[in-house]
């Protein structure tokens, strides 16, 4: 680990970055060149005092997950984040963790839905990160570990997973899931993590197995999707892809039609969200 490089390497990055850049209002008093050292270490989601350090060349090694966040809430590029993880004393990522460091352009598109319910997710439906209106809607979903990551293992080994949608649509939504399961397993072959996926639902799930077995492969994404709340109850969304292709992700956004009963609904839920959530805090 080199300290002094790390640090300087981080307070250049801080500097550079705008308010603008991140969704921040940059208000008529502020005096400081780039961002504040509290703003970075609320996107990087850890304490001020810990970032600070890092800062000030007096912190300890950090960890690759404290790596990968910091270079997510600096807005780097998979080039910067590998060079950041080489001054924390760490490899670079390999391909495969790589391709979930969210592009810069991509991450400045989700910093203006900030009061949308939107997300990032790689091919395997894992979700890298969420605003908060996405957090009041689906739960925080950014900190599943292992194959529960994806949302195609969660919908077919975990009942709660399902109840954000309405029990009618549900088989639709089991055949959409497998048939694009069944497109990232071609495209990486049963070696890969979509095929150890495959392997542990077609051990564990019949209702999988058998749509498995049918073959099917025309997922149909409809425009339109039902969604429900214990509080607001069943909102008509219209979700929106948006595809990295060179990261192999997506950004996934909720919006309703303004003045209709699912945009009020989708509203109060925000609120809700808001008044729930408080940001984490990590010191390691």
């Amino acid at each position: 680990m080199d300290k002094t490089q790390l640090a300087d390497f981080l307070r250049r990055r801080r500097e550079a970055l705008q308010p603008e850049d991140v969704g921040l209002s940059r208000g008529p008093r502020r005096r400081a060149e780039g961002l504040r050292r509290e703003e970075v270490a609320a996107l990087c989601d850890m304490s001020v005092d810990y970032y600070s350090r890092l800062e000030q060349s007096r912190g300890p090694q950090p960890s690759e997950q404290m790596l990968a966040a910091i270079a997510r809430g600096l807005r780097l590029s998979q080039d910067e984040r590998d060079h950041l993880f080489r001054l924390g004393g760490h490899n670079a990522p390999a391909r495969a963790l790589r391709s979930e460091h969210i592009s810069p352009g991509l991450m400045r598109v989700l910093d203006r839905l900030q009061d949308t319910p939107a997300q990032v997710m790689t091919e395997l439906g894992e979700v890298l990160l969420q605003t908060e209106p996405s957090r009041a809607l689906f739960g925080d979903e950014s900190r599943v570990t292992g194959m529960s990551r994806s949302v195609f293992y969660r919908w077919f080994t975990d009942p709660t997973s399902r109840d954000v949608y309405p029990a009618e649509d549900h088989p639709t939504h089991s055949r959409t899931f497998t048939a694009d399961l069944r497109t990232v397993y071609v495209k990486h072959g049963p070696s890969s993590r979509a095929g150890a996926i495959v392997n542990a639902l077609l051990a564990q799930s019949p209702e999988f197995a058998e749509l498995w077995a049918a073959h099917e492969v025309n997922s149909v994404h409809s425009y339109e999707k039902r969604l429900q709340n214990p509080e607001v109850g069943v909102m008509t969304l219209q979700c929106q892809l948006l595809h990295d292709l060179d990261q192999g992700q997506s950004l996934l956004v909720f919006t309703a039609t303004p003045g209709s009963e699912s945009y009020q609904k989708l509203q109060l839920l925000s609120v809700i969200g808001n008044q729930r959530i408080t940001p984490a805090s990590a010191d390691q």
